[in-house]
């Protein structure tokens, strides 16, 4: 303790750094007010760290300085970054999820930028309908006979279970009552919509039985089905169907509303794992509505898609939840570039960076590996580097058992702590780098990294190696 008191007393106050040239004139240039802050913070965070124990010696004031403008500059930059996605999750949902094609970003600039026909029909100059645009693609595309969409997934479910289940029963297994990410439970969701929950069957083992007796006993109005996300179940378990489930709901005058979660708009064969529902493949058997998230699979912004029977849609579009849910001009911009990419399946995959990056050859990956690798070495960074073939998840609850085939550089700092190395890059400057430790080692994953951002990975590899 008296270690750490006297470090404490050999900080520098405030005043006295800011008298150094660099803060001088950084205040000109800044105002006076936001350095203080900056010196301040830094300061504090000094302090916090001798009172941890983290810190055995005060920096010189030079380097104080230093951190001090280092604080002010990333104080003043968005707080909203491009980062490297160097972990091989294609769909990070901590990330953004799926990153827009060059079409979409396109369609994005054009709506910001400008006046636009969101809610006006140029052929009568009458009101229009804002989503009328990406509904007629979502039909075409999908195969449905109406589409409606809102900002989000859970909106989406929102909506559904509003405009048809409200004061009436909903039946759903116990085992797809899920919690996602950040807390949020399906069951609370569904609630919130006023339908009333009835659950059915065991937590392992749901049968059709346990629906059917449901329809009888209870008032229902809707038998729902959700994609359980990162959640499995092994051993001994039985669920229903989808398919099973719409016949039951036809049996019985009920509606079947399918959450798809990430919803596969290609057929199965088209993506490198198996498992997710494809929605046409819902829609064929039978499910009166379904809804899934349009910056999953899709690979478009974000934005719950509801398609199915017109007369449900209709009931949906005319609820007053439906504004309070409404998506955004931007959104729907990118959206309908995403879905006419879809038009030429070919060309989506060549073109939706997340569809890409899911189905990106192995050999190709080795290969941004071996340049990646090449980088590293030219910089001469202070560290041992290996090219290493990796397991990667798809990332945003799709697919949760598959793990796909990659590679990765894996780098082991030879003056200091994976863990430190890990901290710095995502520090780094402009371009933070998020990365993921195994077995000791720091991996870069080159299922997601870019090749034009390959070389700031590697100029930050070297500098976050510096003792």
């Amino acid at each position: 303790m008296d270690e750490r008191q006297t470090l404490l007393r050999s900080i520098p106050a405030a005043d006295v750094l800011l008298r150094a040239p660099s803060l001088e004139a950084a205040a000109r240039a800044h105002g006076g007010a936001a350095v203080l802050g900056a010196v301040r913070a830094e300061l504090d965070a000094l302090r916090a760290s001798v009172l941890h124990g983290e810190a055995r010696a005060i920096p010189p004031r030079p380097d104080l300085c230093a951190a001090a403008l280092q604080r002010l500059r990333t104080g003043q930059t968005m707080r909203l970054r491009h980062v490297v996605n160097a972990t091989g999750v294609a769909l990070h949902t901590n990330l953004g999820r799926a990153p827009l094609a060059d079409a979409a970003c396109t369609a994005v600039q054009e709506a910001a930028s400008n006046y636009t026909n969101l809610e006006y029909t140029l052929e009568t100059g009458a009101r229009g309908s804002r989503t009328a645009a990406v509904e007629e693609l979502l039909c075409v595309l999908c195969g449905c006979e109406a589409a409606f969409v809102v900002n989000n997934n859970a909106a989406a479910v929102l909506l559904a279970l509003a405009a048809l289940s409200r004061g009436k029963g909903a039946a759903v297994s116990r085992g797809e009552l899920v919690e996602i990410g950040d807390g949020f439970r399906l069951r609370d969701i569904l609630e919130e919509s006023g339908a009333r929950v009835v659950e059915v069957g065991a937590t392992n083992r749901t049968h059709t039985d346990d629906y059917e007796r449901a329809a009888r006993e209870n008032d229902l109005a809707v038998l729902f089905k959700a994609h359980t996300s990162n959640f499995r179940m092994v051993g001994f378990t039985q669920s229903v169907s989808l398919r099973e489930l719409a016949r039951i709901g036809v049996r019985y005058g009920l509606a079947t509303v399918a959450d798809l979660g990430g919803g596969a708009p290609l057929d199965e064969a088209a993506y490198p794992f198996s498992g997710e529902p494809s929605i046409s493949r819902a829609l064929r058997d039978g499910a009166d509505i379904v809804c899934f998230s349009g910056d999953k699979l899709l690979g478009g912004p974000q934005a719950g898609i509801l398609l199915g029977r017109a007369e449900l849609i209709g009931r949906m579009r005319l609820h007053p939840l439906a504004r309070a849910l409404r998506i955004d001009k931007l959104s729907l911009a990118a959206l309908e570039a995403t879905l006419r990419l879809y038009c030429d399946p070919a060309r989506a995959g060549n073109e939706i960076p997340a569809l890409r990056m899911l189905c990106t050859a192995p050999e190709t990956l080795r290969a941004r590996a071996v340049y990646l690798n090449k980088l590293i070495e030219q910089e001469g960074a202070n560290c041992a580097t290996e090219i290493i073939s990796v397991k990667r998840p798809v990332g945003g609850g799709c697919a949760p058992s598959a793990l796909l085939d990659g590679f990765a550089v894996a780098v082991l700092p030879a003056a200091l702590h994976v863990e430190t190395l890990e901290a710095r890059l995502r520090a780094a400057a402009p371009l933070p780098v998020v990365a993921r430790i195994s077995q000791g080692r720091l991996l870069l994953d080159t299922a997601t990294i870019r090749d034009d951002e390959c070389p700031a990975v590697a100029a930050a590899v070297k500098a976050g190696c510096v003792l």
